[in-house]
């Protein structure tokens, strides 16, 4: 039995925060109908494409997926949508602020007609609070956020992240309150909304950046580099090697110490390296020493001496390489299968349940596809509802 067996879901959102959200319910085994406008979803359009024309961001974020049209702007549609609202467990949506409440479909009209249903909704600023009605995007909470002003070198201009970490972030963030809800409506028989808005998901990962912040007095640069946003560890960076670069770090002073010996440097010897607080004093001449020993070396062997010294340390991968990892491809979590039009590559879920699979990724539908199959299964509406339906331009 899959954890969400039997939990249906409506995902009434785009691009990736909740659609993010809805594929890892839909991994763990929940029915997920995602309902797009009749123009589809904006990134069914984006050039990342396979060779069948399909988009590739698109499918990673909603395969195994039923996909419908629908026009909520249509009063028809909007019925539609309170009908399938009556039977859900959980309604996700990122629309816009406020757009929701326009189209008569708020929490408080969807409870009235299905007290059961938990609805979710994700926005760039929540539903209170100076900002609450501006839109927003990854680029857009990440400069609002202070991401971009902390990520990149001191003498550089700020930089956003190369992930998308904050939709995805938000997008879990949103799944843990759905599920948090889905638990408490066994006690007590009733849904609620859940509120998670892109702003606060990103904040908590600031938690280096901001104590250091605080406890330097302000002192300390916004842009660390690739060293520890609170300036907090030394060393902590990335390291050029004979072949390409490393990362290694000493999150104690027995891993230091540790390094120390293994460099063999006079240098290292300082009296004033020996506890933290005077490395991080000194990241300069830290960082000069450890690169004096890693740019000697091919980066194989540097992991090799540093694992067998237990100190934490990691190669810097490609994107290439990456998807060709043993390790993620034995995990899982980007998935390659096969079906009858051959293999595609979607993501698969990065929870892991000991008593509930995971359920095997599908392609996700057409634009529209199922929105026939979900108003006659679902609703069972006839052949002539569903044609007066695509009359009046609803679906």
């Amino acid at each position: 039995m899959t954890a969400l067996e039997g939990v249906k879901v409506i995902c009434l959102g785009q691009f990736y925060f909740a659609p993010y959200c809805t594929l890892l319910m839909a991994r763990m085994g929940a029915d997920v109908i995602k309902i797009e406008p009749l123009r589809g979803d904006p990134y069914r359009q984006y050039p990342a494409v396979d060779e069948d024309g399909e988009s590739i961001q698109f499918r990673f974020v909603n395969s195994g997926k039923r996909t419908m049209r629908l026009d909520l702007k249509n009063p028809a549609g909007r019925e539609v949508l309170l009908q399938l609202a009556q039977q859900a467990d959980v309604l996700v949506q990122n629309l816009s602020p406020g757009a929701m409440d326009r189209f008569g479909l708020g929490y408080e009209q969807l409870s009235a007609i299905n007290p059961r249903l938990i609805m979710a909704s994700g926005s760039g600023f929540g539903s209170f609070g100076p900002y609450a009605s501006e839109p927003a995007m990854d680029l857009t909470i990440q400069a609002r956020t202070a991401v971009m002003s902390t990520t990149g070198f001191q003498d550089g201009p700020p930089m956003r992240t190369g992930p998308s970490v904050v939709d995805f972030l938000a997008g879990t963030h949103l799944a843990a309150g759905v599920l948090a809800a889905l638990y408490q409506r066994t006690h007590t028989g009733r849904g609620q909304h859940v509120e998670v808005s892109l702003q606060d998901a990103i904040i908590p990962a600031l938690t280096s950046n901001i104590a250091g912040l605080i406890g330097s007095g302000g002192s300390i640069p916004e842009r660390t580099g690739n060293r520890h946003g609170g300036m907090a560890a030394a060393p902590y960076n990335a390291y050029e090697a004979e072949d390409g670069w490393i990362t290694l770090l000493c999150p104690t002073d027995a891993h230091w110490h540790r390094l120390r010996e293994l460099m063999g440097d006079p240098a290292a010897d300082d009296p004033r390296f020996t506890l933290a607080r005077g490395r991080c004093a000194s990241m300069d001449d830290v960082d000069a020493i450890v690169t004096g020993w890693t740019r000697s070396r091919p980066k194989d062997s540097i992991m090799m001496i540093l694992k067998r010294a237990k100190i934490p340390c990691a190669p810097i991968v490609t994107l290439p390489e990456l998807l060709d990892d043993p390790h993620v491809r034995a995990r899982g979590v980007v998935r390659t299968v096969m079906d009858e039009r051959g293999s595609f590559t979607t993501l698969g879920s990065p929870l892991f349940l000991s008593d509930s699979p995971m359920v095997e990724p599908t392609r996700p539908g057409a634009l529209g596809e199922h929105t026939e199959s979900v108003l006659r299964g679902e609703l069972g509406l006839s052949a002539d509802e569903i044609a007066k339906l695509r009359d009046a331009g609803a679906i």
